[in-house]
């Protein structure tokens, strides 16, 4: 999968896209279904919707960053980053909800308000890679599309994601994963293998998990 190299514009649409996906998939879950397991590991859908949620307010802090120039980081501490998780279990369908839309709105909003000076800003991640604010709307849509997927609810699979996106995506996981070849098959596939979840792809080495 090649293509042209992804851009800030490109970025903020698939940010769009996943958000809605996400907000529409978990717009008709009831406690019970928000309590069911997602696709990771030993989290239900409400940690994992806690987990994006709380994603959205981390990445405000470097818009703030980035408007202000004043050092925000995404966490205090990993503690604070693991309690936003822990959150969701103790919230109800609608005040999970609440919380995922209203988190997400307000980021994108400060995307928005940011200006090409601020945009070019550095500011440091929780893994404490330092960056030009300008790929922050692309980590926001690795979020909201990959854990779109990750509700398991059926509703939004690899499949249903932008085709350039896709082919961002696997492009950014072959080199961090430092494959020189990938499996033959279709680009969603392949492009779940590369993230570690679920995939059709036959014969296809197990890899870890990412994001």
């Amino acid at each position: 999968m090649t293509g042209a190299p992804r851009t800030l514009n490109d970025a903020c649409a698939w940010a769009s896209t996943g958000t809605e996906l996400l907000l529409d998939a978990v717009a008709g879950l009831d406690e019970d279904a928000f309590s069911a397991p997602s696709l990771l590991p030993d989290w239900t859908r409400r940690h994992l919707v806690a987990h994006v949620a709380a994603n959205a307010d981390a990445l405000g802090n470097l818009v703030h960053w980035a408007a202000t120039g004043e050092e925000t980081p995404m966490y205090a501490s990993a503690e604070e980053r693991a309690a936003g998780i822990a959150k969701g279990p103790a919230l109800s369908a609608d005040e999970l909800r609440s919380w995922l839309t209203a988190s997400a709105h307000k980021l994108a909003a400060g995307l928005d308000g940011l200006t090409d000076e601020q945009r070019g800003r550095e500011v440091v991640t929780a893994q404490g890679r330092t960056l030009p604010a300008t790929e922050l709307p692309w980590m926001r849509a690795r979020e909201v599309c990959v854990h779109a997927v990750d509700l398991g609810t059926g509703v939004v699979t690899f499949a249903d994601l932008p085709k350039g996106f896709l082919t961002a995506l696997v492009a950014e996981i072959r080199a961090k994963r430092g494959l020189a070849e990938l499996p033959d098959g279709p680009p969603a596939e392949v492009a779940a293998w590369l993230a570690g979840r679920p995939h059709s792809l036959a014969g296809a080495p197990a890899l870890g998990p990412w994001l």
